[in-house]
């Protein structure tokens, strides 16, 4: 039976389950529609599942091993996450007042997240919204020789890890060992420098934009703008670098020659994800399927207790997307501590 999906402006396409009332029934139900989900998926970039009967983490866990033919890691981890178990954690723990900026999942690792999996289990007061942003649309807004300048050159991204103003290493790595850390360097291009009071700093060059893995479609693929330092409110970067100088952000992006971006060049790219960007209002057990290279994601500020669990599936290589740049073309050095 063809499910039916709406259209609306400003709203991602949705569909509404009727006659479901189990969790073991919802992923009976992912199942039989899985083809028609993932032709949908990759018209659209993402979609919502509106009326199905999850209430927990392991309810959710079910529903995504219906869908997902394998899991996907989170490398290099950058933010605060709770985990639920099974794979399934939380979407952010950042505070509730701060918006999360759109970006694709892991688009600085060699291997990241093809599909996301969204679940509000309890929605919020106010707010709190995970908005999402067909990518080739903002490929398309993007003034085209910006576009060219980071086609040809790619994007670097350099972070600080540190217990005060980012995750620290160990956490970042999933690791106690320095020498592991320095070995996933090496194998991921990545460049690494210790300071002598044991923190790390590291420098990656990777594409800008690649193609879809099935469609062949070029997106823009990255964390130029999210991670920028023109994303910090004001005042909160003017005390990071009074604190920590200019490289000592946790994180900072720029033109893979090592160009900076200026504050004209992200909000140049800040308004072409705002004009891409769809959201809707959490229900309890709706789902958000997103595939990942096709769209970014984000979150809105909220009031009230929100719950929403993520889980990574069907990892796809990077070296499978055509990248316009190859990862690590580039030896980029850090600026010494």
């Amino acid at each position: 039976m063809t499910l039916d999906w709406t259209e609306a402006p400003g709203r991602p396409v949705r569909t509404v389950v009727e006659g479901v009332s189990t969790a073991e029934g919802a992923a009976d139900w992912m199942r039989a529609h899985h083809a028609e989900l993932r032709e949908v998926l990759t018209r659209h970039g993402s979609l919502y599942v509106h009326g199905l009967p999850i209430a927990s983490a392991g309810d959710f866990a079910a529903v995504r091993d219906a869908l997902f033919a394998a899991r996907a890691k989170y490398q290099e981890k950058a933010t605060p996450r709770s985990d639920f178990g099974d794979d399934v954690f939380s979407s952010t723990d950042l505070p509730p007042s701060q918006a999360i900026r759109m970006h694709n999942e892991n688009s600085y690792t060699l291997t990241f997240p093809g599909l996301l999996l969204f679940c509000c289990l309890t929605a919020p007061e106010q707010g709190g919204a995970t908005p999402v942003a067909d990518v080739r649309r903002v490929l398309a807004e993007l003034p085209p020789a910006l576009v060219d300048r980071f086609r040809t050159e790619g994007w670097a991204l350099t972070r600080a890890y540190g217990e005060h103003i980012s995750l620290d290493w160990r956490t970042a790595f999933a690791t106690d060992s320095p020498a592991e850390v320095e070995a996933y360097c090496a194998d991921n291009g990545i460049t690494c420098q210790w300071g002598e009071d044991g923190t790390l700093r590291t420098r990656q060059l990777r594409p800008a934009l690649i193609r879809h893995p099935r469609t062949g479609e070029e997106v823009w693929f990255n964390h130029v703008a999210f991670w920028s330092e023109w994303s910090l409110d004001p005042d909160i970067r003017d005390v990071l670098v009074g604190e920590f100088g200019p490289d000592g952000l946790p994180f900072n992006t720029a033109l893979g020659d090592g160009t900076p971006l200026t504050a004209e060049e992200a909000a140049l790219m800040d308004a072409a994800y705002e004009r891409a960007t769809v959201r809707e209002t959490w229900q309890p057990g709706d789902l958000l399927l997103v595939d990942n290279v096709l769209t970014a994601h984000g979150r809105d500020p909220f009031r009230g207790e929100r719950k929403i669990v993520v889980a990574m599936g069907e990892p796809v290589a990077l070296a499978d997307c055509d990248p316009a740049v190859p990862a690590g073309a580039a030896s980029l050095q850090p600026t010494p501590l």
